[in-house]
């Protein structure tokens, strides 16, 4: 139970909480907006967390909505899912967790503007692209990590979050006067966009579903998990937002991406700001090693069932890893650190990895009707309510960021729409016998 809950917690906590607040400020026109974007977040979250279990209990099975979208639908969704994961579910969050690696790591190191005086934006790719391809050498080495360093780094990134909030609430002289409520909104198309960057920070929602065949009696221990993990999370990202927002005035949070080291040194002076924000750092790598490592292994197992180019299911002979895939994956997110910037990639990633999710939703109609796993169901509490409210609020964020953000959308369509033409080459040229 520890485990998969806290799968889903470390899968949550990354890279979007300790970005995407001073980008939100961007479009909203006052800090209550901010908090009440994050709790709405969350409550859709549950919501999904909710159906998920019903979802995962239907079909205990490891692989999350490759299962649910190839059985209720048809296996062409399955593989979308695969192949969009390899652009988006993976290569894009390395290159947007570089990205935030490098804002916290340089933020306020004068040393970093003195080799790039006025170039800052190419600082932080710099070492993105440096970090990248260091991590993935690493990995193609055959260095892994287990699930009791995923465990500690778990921890450590909540005491992180807590630390900061409990002792800069304490101690850092902040002021409640500044979250007040603005009558503005900022415009529907502005909420929407704001509403996707919250919906990427707490993407990972799901992610004790997609090992539903390896957990112990499934019917209890993956609804708990998956509804325990969002709530704690969803507590979390509210502190944190408290502290930021009660450190910052509004204005200096417009724009600022290392929100968190900015609140810090509000709170603690400028050393200590400068040293948590390289610790905030190192704690986003977890994330962007974790990613390097699960991504190659969905490819390769994808390539053994003959739907991902060959080259993915060859396992290098001295170091035991599927070390083409790794370096492929690298490779693209160099190439999507060059082309974007973070809040670019952030919108690009949450759109697309929105499609599925609200897909496996709507099937829950379906699995009931054809009742499929009827026998080991956990029923999702309100339906058909909960999930009506789910797919609802999930579809109108995306319509809404369409129109407001059509270019990223439109890539993270054409994204997921590219695998189509693919998957019939594939399985027009596989050979059944393999």
């Amino acid at each position: 139970m520890f485990t998969a809950t806290s799968i889903v917690v470390a899968n949550m906590i990354g890279a979007g909480i300790f970005t995407t607040t001073g980008l939100m400020a961007q479009h909203l026109p006052g800090p209550l907006w901010i908090m009440a974007c994050w709790f709405a977040g969350g409550i859709i979250a549950l919501s999904g967390a909710l159906c998920y279990s019903e979802l995962a209990t239907r079909m205990p099975d490891d692989g999350g909505e490759f299962i649910y979208l190839k059985r209720l639908f048809h296996p062409v969704l399955g593989f979308l899912t695969g192949w969009t994961s390899f652009f988006v579910g993976f290569s894009a969050p390395i290159a947007g967790s570089a990205l935030a690696f490098s804002e916290y790591f340089l933020a306020g190191q004068a040393w970093a503007e003195s080799l790039f005086p006025g170039e800052k934006a190419m600082a932080v790719k710099a070492l993105g692209i440096l970090i990248i391809l260091v991590f993935t050498g690493i990995h193609y080495l055959g260095v892994q990590t287990g699930s009791i360093t995923q465990n500690i780094l778990t921890v450590i990134k909540i005491l992180i979050i807590l630390g900061l909030g409990i002792a800069g609430l304490y101690l850092g002289g902040g002021d409640i006067s500044k979250i007040t409520l603005s009558v503005e909104s900022g415009g529907t198309m502005a909420l929407g966009t704001a509403m996707l960057l919250v919906m990427f920070s707490y993407s990972g929602w799901n992610a004790s579903a997609y090992i539903a065949g390896e957990v112990k009696n499934p019917a209890r221990t993956l609804p708990i998990s998956l509804l325990t993990g969002t709530f704690i999370v969803m507590g979390l990202y509210l502190f944190l937002n408290f502290f930021i927002l009660y450190m910052i005035p509004y204005g200096e949070v417009t724009g600022v991406i290392p929100v968190v080291g900015l609140a810090s040194e509000k709170a603690f002076g400028a050393w200590a700001g400068r040293s948590l924000s390289i610790l905030i750092s190192l704690a986003l790598l977890s994330s962007l090693s974790a990613y390097i490592i699960i991504g190659p292994r969905v490819y390769y197992a994808m390539a053994r069932e003959g739907l991902f180019f060959h080259f993915a299911s060859q396992i290098h002979k001295k170091f035991g890893v599927p070390g083409k895939a790794i370096l492929l994956q690298g490779l693209v997110a160099v190439v999507m650190i060059l082309a974007g910037t973070l809040e670019q990639l952030l919108v690009y990633i949450e759109f697309a990895l929105g499609v599925f999710p609200l897909v496996a939703v709507a099937g829950i109609y379906l699995a009931r009707k054809r009742k499929l796993g009827d026998d080991t169901a956990v029923k999702v509490w309100g339906y058909p309510f909960t999930p009506l409210f789910f797919l609802l609020t999930s579809l109108a964020i995306l319509v809404i960021a369409f129109i407001d953000r059509p270019l990223e959308s439109t890539i993270a369509m054409v994204t997921i729409l590219a695998g189509i033409p693919l998957y019939f080459l594939i399985k027009g040229i596989r050979n059944p016998e393999e």
